[in-house]
């Protein structure tokens, strides 16, 4: 189809109305808001600019149905284009509702299409291309990319902070800081002044008397030894019981190893011991002898007190000490000396109370049972015998003395109860 140069298409009878056969222009608009020409726009202005031109559209004009609408003319745009413009004043057509409703022919449209694509802009680069909505002159033709719209720039609308709250959240690691340091120096405070309140417990001083003399065993066994199987330990020695050997009286302190010896053989042989039973022995002279295998230093088991062997120690008086007996002084001297060394090594005051958890049920204690002895005790404090005699015992409240004495203490008598 030719268009003449200065003028517009005129397609007479492809939007004639069926009662009149002719319609002088069709335009169909779909409005873009902020855009009064937009794609989609199909404008079909009246025929022709030549006066032939406008004589056919008069004529067709007169056969227009009644009903119809007359519509302003348009001025033609420039030589050698088909795009019409509006002069000044006037403005878009209306359509009737037959023209609304009547539709092009496809060939026409598919030539409107052609038209429309002729018209596009290119695309600005970095701008999206967004596809134009379909219309009803689109839906015969092919799909393609439409014709470009104003880009779109998308931005996030960011809420405005106001400076005091941008202040407030800077300062907030700086006020949280604070206050954790604030609690703990409060807290060292406080443990401090609770430090400074209780009473501290004061340790006593280590009470340890001096070693006495001690002859080893092998001055009193001679050759009558035997194989001797390893001796037994405990952790520590809390408690001291005195014996008295029930021998004769009246013998030469040269004599006293000899019958030391003799006490070793019946205690192994008739009662089947596995050594003596004393720790230590003292004869009249104050002579100390060491008893029992194992180190005078250390705190050997022995079997001198049943239910009490644990944790104590066992010194005998070479002699018999029944009431009426005389004990010599020299005797109950090396016996507190003794004492007082031995107890001091875990540092227990002699005239003290401990704690010993009866082994045997033929004690004074049931086994298992903990009792509360003398820390310088008689065998019969810890079992049912008369020993060490009552003339001995008499004598126990003066050693107790005479070896606190030996450990450094006080002369006032303390009752402590040692675990």
């Amino acid at each position: 189809m030719m268009v003449p140069p200065g003028g517009r298409v005129h397609i007479a009878g492809a939007t004639r109305p069926p009662d009149s056969g002719t319609m002088h222009a069709v335009r169909r608009t779909r409005e873009t808001p902020g855009d009064p020409q937009t794609p989609g726009t199909l404008d079909m202005p009246e025929t022709g600019a030549t006066p032939e031109a406008r004589g056919i559209s008069e004529t067709a004009g007169a056969e227009r149905a009644p009903d119809t609408q007359e519509l302003p003319e348009e001025t033609a745009g420039p030589p050698g284009t088909s795009e019409p413009t509006e002069t000044a004043g006037t403005s878009r057509r209306t359509e009737t509702p037959e023209t609304s409703q009547a539709r092009p022919a496809p060939g026409i449209r598919r030539l409107l299409g052609l038209l429309r694509r002729g018209r596009q802009k290119p695309a600005e680069p970095g701008t999206a291309q967004i596809p134009p909505a379909e219309t009803e002159d689109t839906l015969d033709t092919p799909q393609k990319p439409g014709p470009p719209q104003p880009p779109r720039t998308w931005r996030r609308s960011a809420r405005r902070i106001s400076p005091a709250l941008l202040v407030l959240l800077g300062c907030l690691p700086g006020l949280v800081a604070a206050f954790v340091l604030a609690l703990c120096a409060r807290g060292a405070e406080r443990s401090a002044a609770a430090r400074f309140d209780r009473p501290v417990p004061v340790r006593p001083a280590t009470h340890r008397a001096p070693r006495p003399h001690i002859l080893p065993r092998s001055v009193w066994l001679g050759t009558a030894g035997r194989t001797q199987p390893p001796p037994r330990y405990d952790d520590k020695v809390v408690a001291v019981f005195l014996h008295h050997t029930d021998s004769p009286n009246a013998y030469d302190c040269a004599a006293a190893p000899e019958i030391i010896r003799r006490l070793y053989a019946g205690q192994i042989g008739a009662r089947k011991w596995d050594d003596i039973g004393y720790n230590f022995i003292v004869d009249r002279c104050g002579t100390i002898y060491e008893g029992r295998a194992g180190g005078t230093d250390r705190p050997v088991t022995g079997a001198h007190t049943q239910g009490f062997n644990h944790r104590s120690a066992g010194i005998a008086a070479l002699g018999t000490f029944t009431a009426g007996a005389t004990v010599p002084k020299a005797m109950t001297d090396a016996i507190a000396a003794l004492a007082a060394w031995k107890l001091g090594l875990a540092d227990v005051d002699p005239r003290s109370l401990v704690h010993l958890v009866s082994s045997n049920s033929l004690s004074r204690y049931k086994a298992g049972t903990t009792a509360l002895l003398p820390a310088l005790a008689g065998h019969m404090d810890g079992f049912m015998t008369s020993c060490p005699g009552a003339a001995l015992t008499a004598r126990l409240p003066e050693i107790r003395e005479k070896a606190a004495r030996l450990q450094g203490r006080s002369v006032t008598a303390r009752l402590i109860a040692i675990p």
